[in-house]
């Protein structure tokens, strides 16, 4: 058995035992895992436990309703109670019963991307990874603050670490998906995207606005259940539709492949520092150009010119919207596959859970803990 690892004096190196790790992943509790429709997180998430399953990890899913991955499935809830997201007692709720369900997996790390199950964190000897998948300002900076070193967080992109530079970030990992899934169209129509949920931050009325003035056709799809995506598309959206812009109704996963497969483009043009947009990446895997404002990460996953064109105020869009048909659709393809695949994701957090692992054994063996002797299982092997 190698020495362990001193992170401050030697090259990372990956920690491995025969196997692979025991790694237990926290759902959120509001959609099944993947989603059948709407579920940025969850769609993540079957991609992440698929990965780490294929490179040989053995992964425990918690989550509500059911599971479409491989491995073992914990179940909170029978049915995910989506009809009451934004309610904090479900979410309380399936953490409690996650903390129990937990105690008899062996661990060797749990990753988690619940809102509240950082909180339990602090009571288990593994380490926690959460994944913030959300803006890190304001009340969930000071969220994440107030929990320190009881969990280590990964940003989605460098564009959220910025925000908050302070907070106790283990590394960087973009969201990725199974490229193979999403259906590759060379030939597109000539009428243009929107996709997403109706919020005035994620700008559907913008992009309406941007595809009229190029002349354009334009198609939304998206999710349309809560009080506040209502009251957003009442007042900007539905007065805007018409012949030449169609709401199609929330879109399930093969009717998104079809949409993002045949548009001419995906228009993307947010009013916010989004951490991540998953539906750029689910474009461009269909060969299908970006055309975004460039907030958030949209620099960080859109190659400008050659995937897709960013615009610095929505009154460049309607131009970009007609420039975009200009764009390789192999091009876009071969650029989610070489950053955005969910094999690069999955080695992302292997390197982040690796790392964890290495310094906890450090620490316990430093200390003279009871755990030091299992603690010695993640010792420097392999390149």
């Amino acid at each position: 058995m190698g020495s362990l690892i001193d992170l401050s004096q030697r090259p990372e190196r990956r920690v491995e035992r025969a196997g692979g790790l025991r790694i237990a992943m926290i759902a959120p509790p509001w959609y099944d895992v993947p989603p059948r429709a709407y579920g940025g997180i969850e769609a993540m998430l079957a991609d992440l436990v698929t990965g780490l399953t294929r490179r040989g990890h053995e992964v425990t899913l918690v989550g509500a309703g059911r599971s479409g991955v491989p491995g073992r499935f914990l179940r909170t809830y029978e049915t995910a109670p989506s009809e009451r997201i934004g309610e904090p007692l479900p979410e309380v709720l399936h953490v409690a019963r996650a903390r129990r369900l937990l105690a008899g997996t062996g661990a060797d790390i749990v990753h988690d991307h619940s809102l509240a199950g950082p909180l339990t964190a602090a009571a288990r000897a593994v380490p926690t990874v959460v994944t913030c998948h959300g803006s890190v300002a304001g009340e969930l900076a000071d969220y994440y603050r107030a929990l320190g070193g009881d969990v280590s967080l990964v940003a989605i992109s460098d564009a959220q670490r910025r925000i908050a530079p302070d907070l106790n970030w283990a590394g960087t990992v973009h969201n990725a998906l199974d490229v193979s899934t999403f259906p590759l169209r060379e030939r597109k129509e000539d009428w243009v995207l929107w996709l997403g949920r109706f919020n005035i931050d994620k700008g559907a009325h913008l992009a309406i606005d941007a595809a009229r003035a190029a002349g354009r056709r334009i198609v939304l799809a998206g999710k349309l259940t809560e009080a506040v995506e209502q009251a957003y598309f009442d007042e900007y959206v539905r007065p805007r539709l018409g012949p030449d812009a169609e709401y199609v109704g929330e879109a399930d996963a093969a009717r998104k492949r079809e949409l993002l497969a045949a548009a001419r483009c995906l228009l993307f043009p947010i009013l916010w520092e989004e951490p991540f947009g998953m539906v750029m990446i689910e474009a461009m895997a269909c060969g299908t150009p970006v055309v975004a404002l460039g907030r958030g990460s949209v620099p960080e996953v859109v190659a400008e010119g050659r995937t897709g064109l960013i615009c610095s105020d929505p009154g460049e869009l309607p131009g970009a919207i007609e420039r975009a048909g200009a764009i390789d659709p192999l091009a876009c393809r071969r650029h989610v596959e070489r950053r955005f695949d969910l094999d690069v994701m999955a080695r992302g957090y292997e390197r982040v859970y690796h790392r964890l692992l290495a310094q906890t054994a450090g620490r316990e063996r430093r200390t003279g803990s009871d755990a030091g002797a299992k603690a010695t299982a993640y010792s420097g092997q392999g390149a």
